[in-house]
């Protein structure tokens, strides 16, 4: 509660599975070093979130920009994109 959690660990340690357990109860930016990974990360979380009610949506470009907005205006809990 009020704690920020930043989270580093080698590639197939199982990051994205243990940040999913918490999402119900915060909101959270998940940043990847490129656009496959992040589109991996958020078919993950999109699978666990649509069981545990969590919206999830990647801005990764290739949408529209007012999609995106769109998307994001209505509410997602977690957000992933591409650190650049």
């Amino acid at each position: 509660k009020g704690l920020d959690v930043i989270e580093q660990a080698q590639s197939g340690t199982g990051k994205t599975q243990l940040l999913n357990f918490n999402l119900v109860q915060c909101q959270a930016i998940v940043l990847a070093p490129t656009r496959e990974l992040a589109q991996q990360t958020e078919k993950v979380m999109r699978a666990l979130g649509d069981y545990l009610g969590v919206r999830i949506h990647a801005c990764v470009g290739g949408n529209l920009v007012r999609e995106d907005q769109r998307i994001l205006a209505a509410g997602v809990h977690v957000v992933v994109g591409i650190a650049v």
